[in-house]
This record gives structure tokens, C-alpha cells and sequence, in this order.
């Protein structure tokens, strides 16, 4: 009975131990994260500029939710265009970098590739590289005098040259454009959030598509390594054994290999949506959100509305809104996946 006693003490002072190590980092979460969090949700019900203390702002309850999901108006409508546009950047860029990270990951993990070092190296330089120089490279390839014009003009004579970033037009209507339709049918007149059915399924407008190119290319060697990874994880006994029962490449990797990585794809999804959702260093650096909107983003919209148009309250109440959308997106992606296995 001493003997547990004892024990007991031992572990009570280790558990009090354990709490005082961890005790500066929680608090530092709590102050420089938890705080920020709930202050910025109770600035979301008020109204205040950011050009004045904090104490002057005016409580005006849920007025800028209803500002931006109902009552119609340039605010409604500013958020509508850029949760089109986000949508399109995130059905487009999410699933192209993911496999084409898992693509290369497979090469750089095959047994016959020789200078591993240098494929890996190679592909993800990108990721390490900034952000904002990036961008700036990529407006100059693809202005009008740029390395993309000229590799097009040279390829396909007498094409006009195109501005890619002051491009406004949508992919899928310049696709019906070209088949002769060029104006909304009757049944798309209808308004969402402000914004007609024709103009939420216009696509991802041309500039749009660029920063959607730029978003893969330095975005997939981030994931590659992380599918590398999860490859180098799977036991080799596994696939010899399915070697030995006969089955061939096509069905060791859909068999073996892919549902193996089923928890890798799942980090790799999830990071993937939860950074295209929160878009914005490219948006800032090549757009500014133009064309005509084209390219605005909520990220983008925060900004603008906190820092550019002093409404404080508004860009708190857009960051939580987007929070929910990333919230539901990751939440359906898990259960997809959940499915399919």
C-alpha cells in the first residue's frame, strides 16, 4: 500500500512536471493565436476603421454577415466574385498538383532512375523559392513581348498576341464562344448572391488560369516529397508478394500501392484546399484582383476591405465566413475518401 502511495506521488509530480514544460508554449498559443482568433470574431460584429482605438468601434450585431450573404449590393457582389473565382482555383489547381506531385513521386522513387538527387532537387526548387519573385517572373513570361508569346507566335503564325493577365474572360465562355454561344440562355438569368448563373459558370478567367499555373508549379514539389515519402514507407515485402501471385504493374499499384497511400492523399488534400482557399501573395504581386474582378479572391478581399477600405469589421467577418468554406471543403474531401475506401 506505501509502495502505491509512492507511486502515485512519483506520477502526480511527473504529470506536474510534464504541464510546466508545455506551460510556455500553450502560452504563447493563447496569446499570440487564441486571443487574436476571439478578438477578430468580436470585431466581426462591429464596426470600426482600424484608424482609431479599438474602443471607439460600435457594435452593429450580425450587419456585416447580412452585408455579404444577403442584402443585395457592390458588397454582396465583390464576395460572390470571389468565391467564384477561388472555387475555380481550387477545383482547378488542387487536383492537378496532386497528381502530378504523386506522378513524380513515383519517378523519382523507380528503382531504374539514375541522379535521384538531382530529379528531387530539381523539382522541388520551386517550392523554396519566393513567392513574390516567382510571380513577378511569371509576369514577365507571359507579357506581350514575353517567352510565351513568342513560343506561340512561333509555333502557330499570325495568332494574335495575348495579354494573359489583363484578360478577363472566362475559359468555359470562351469555349461555348467558340460553338456560337455567346450571350446567356433564358433559364441562366437568375441572380446568386448577386451574381446571374451565366456568371458563375463562366470559368476561370485567362489571367486567373496563369496564377493557377504558377500555384501548381511551385506547389507540387512541396507534395512530391510528401507522397515520396509515404512511398518509401510501404513495405517491399508487399509488393514482392504480389509479384509472386502473379499480378502486374497495373494491379500492384491500384492494389498495393494506392490504397496504402490513402493517408498521405488525405494530407496532401487537405493542405492542398486549405492553402488554394487562402490564396494570396500571387493575387497581390500579378493582379491586384483584375481583371474586372476576375481574379479577386477572399484572401485578396480581406485585405482590400480591412487595410484599403477601412472596414475592419467587414474583412473579420469575410475571414470567418471563408474559415466555414474551408471548414465544409476539407469535410467532404475526408468523406469522399472515406467512401472510396
Amino acid at each position: 500500500m506505501a509502495l502505491f502511495r509512492k507511486r502515485s506521488r512519483i506520477h502526480g509530480h511527473q504529470s506536474l512536471a510534464g504541464w510546466l514544460f508545455v506551460l510556455p508554449a500553450l502560452a504563447g498559443l493563447g496569446v499570440f493565436l487564441l486571443a487574436p482568433i476571439l478578438m477578430a470574431f468580436w470585431v466581426s460584429f462591429r464596426e470600426w476603421s482600424a484608424l482609431a482605438p479599438l474602443d471607439t468601434s460600435t457594435p452593429i450585431g450580425v450587419k456585416n454577415y447580412h452585408d455579404l450573404l444577403i442584402r443585395s449590393g457592390i458588397v454582396q457582389t465583390d464576395f460572390a466574385r470571389s468565391l467564384r473565382n477561388n472555387l475555380y482555383y481550387v477545383l482547378g489547381v488542387v487536383p492537378a498538383q496532386t497528381a502530378l506531385a504523386f506522378f513524380l513521386a513515383v519517378v523519382v522513387n523507380s528503382k531504374l532512375l539514375k541522379g535521384k538527387a538531382f530529379f528531387r532537387t530539381a523539382f522541388y526548387f520551386p517550392s523554396v523559392t519566393s513567392s513574390i519573385a516567382v510571380a513577378f517572373i511569371f509576369v514577365f513570361l507571359f507579357s506581350p513581348s514575353g517567352v510565351v508569346n513568342v513560343l506561340l507566335s512561333a509555333l502557330l503564325p499570325g495568332v494574335v498576341e495575348t495579354v494573359w493577365l489583363n484578360e478577363a474572360d472566362g475559359l468555359i465562355h470562351l469555349a461555348l464562344g467558340w460553338v456560337g454561344v455567346d450571350s446567356a440562355p433564358g433559364w441562366m438569368g437568375g441572380k446568386v448572391m448577386g451574381l446571374s448563373l451565366w456568371d458563375w459558370l463562366s470559368g476561370p478567367s485567362v489571367a486567373m488560369s496563369t496564377v493557377m499555373i504558377l500555384a501548381i508549379w511551385t506547389t507540387t514539389g512541396t507534395f512530391m516529397l510528401m507522397f515520396l515519402a509515404g512511398l518509401q514507407n510501404i513495405p517491399e515485402e508487399l509488393d514482392e508478394a504480389a509479384l509472386i501471385d502473379g499480378a502486374t504493374g497495373r494491379q500492384r499499384f491500384f492494389k498495393v500501392t494506392l490504397p496504402l497511400m490513402r493517408p498521405t492523399l488525405f494530407l496532401v488534400l487537405t493542405l492542398g484546399i486549405i492553402g488554394t482557399w487562402q490564396v494570396f501573395d500571387q493575387i497581390y504581386a500579378m493582379t491586384a484582383g483584375g481583371p474586372q474582378k476576375t481574379t479577386l479572391t477572399p484572401s485578396y478581399l480581406i485585405y482590400r476591405e480591412g487595410f484599403e477600405n477601412s472596414a475592419m469589421g467587414r474583412a473579420a467577418a469575410i475571414a470567418f465566413i471563408l474559415f466555414v468554406v474551408i471548414l465544409l471543403f476539407t469535410g467532404l474531401q475526408r468523406l469522399a475518401l472515406r467512401r472510396n475506401g
